[in-house]
């Protein structure tokens, strides 16, 4: 019997590991079951032109079901990004076209420090985004909306370009661009993918150049996404993350298939909400030192990567 516990564990480990060192081995990593496919010859949830190898691993993220307590992110590729550097030529942002179900796919990044901006006050968000609800939900005593209109490529990181994503000066960033917005959850957008956008934010104060990528996954045909899918490298390398980011709310648990969610006591999220490295980034803004993928690597791993430890080492 121990032995048995023992392979199992084993197993269990060695299936994460196949799914943060790539997801090289699709048919090695377990799924819900569901009959639903990533994609459909008609419907797909990922932009025209990506290459074969980003398709498998977009299906096999699509098949990942989020398990209560789990880390609130985990590393694509061993963390590593696949974009090339060498590719960046002048600031624009290469919109992927909505799906055959109105849903965002990709959207890739050449951003500079003149596509840094904030403004006084933003004008209101008209566009729904599938799966789209806004309905306030009751959770621990407190009445919350527990999903945002969430930008694939941030708001602050995005000025000076028009809304078809070509440089043109005095342009605002992009607030309302439906390429740009997906119903996203308030913990997601505001605590895990502030992470990795600070890296980004920062780098680009200091003059560096990134590419910058973000993938909504969705299931089959699900109007919400699972998790987004976030990858950078900046031209002088001191930039490079790969990760996949839950679609996850504590205390919420969500359809998928609509977009609406339900209070649960169940649902819990591990790790984000303690991980320093957004005020480390903030702080060193003014000096010559980023704060690396390594060292945000290295807190997820002590507050949400705890169960999985020798698999990330």
């Amino acid at each position: 019997m121990i032995k048995r516990l023992h392979l199992a564990r084993l197993m269990g480990i060695l299936g994460l590991t196949v799914l943060l060192s790539g997801c090289s081995t699709v048919n090695q990593l377990s799924s819900d079951g569901s009959s639903h496919t990533a994609s459909s010859s008609k419907r797909t949830a990922f932009a025209a032109g990506t290459s074969g190898d980003d398709k498998t691993t977009y299906a096999t993220l699509a098949k990942q079901t989020y398990q209560s307590g789990a880390a609130a992110a985990i590393k694509v590729n061993s963390g590593k990004s696949t974009l090339k550097s060498s590719l960046w030529k002048n600031s624009k942002i290469d919109y992927g076209n909505l799906d055959g179900l109105n849903r965002t796919t990709t959207d890739t990044a050449y951003l500079s420090k003149a596509n840094l901006g904030r403004s006084a006050g933003r004008a209101a968000q008209t566009w729904s985004p599938t799966g789209w609800h806004n309905q306030p939900i009751t959770v621990n005593g407190k009445r919350v909306f527990p999903q945002n209109r969430g930008h694939l490529i941030a708001y602050t990181i995005s000025f000076n370009l028009t809304q078809d994503g070509q440089f043109r000066n005095g342009e605002g960033g992009s607030l309302d661009n439906p390429k740009n917005l997906a119903t996203q959850t308030a913990y997601s957008n505001q605590r895990t993918m502030q992470i990795y956008e600070d890296q980004v934010r920062t780098a680009l104060e200091q003059g560096k150049k990134v590419i910058y990528r973000v993938t909504t996954v969705f299931r089959g045909n699900e109007l919400m996404p699972r998790g987004y899918w976030s990858q950078a490298v900046s031209t002088d390398g001191s930039v490079n993350f790969n990760v996949y980011i839950w679609n996850v709310e504590p205390g919420v648990s969500f359809d998928y298939a609509t977009g609406r969610g339900k209070a649960d006591s169940q649902m819990q999220v591990a790790g984000a909400d303690k991980v320093t490295s957004t005020a480390n980034t903030k702080a060193s803004r003014y000096s010559s030192h980023t704060t690396t993928s390594k060292q945000v690597e290295r807190e997820l791993l002590k507050y949400g990567y705890k169960a999985v430890k020798k698999a990330v080492n």
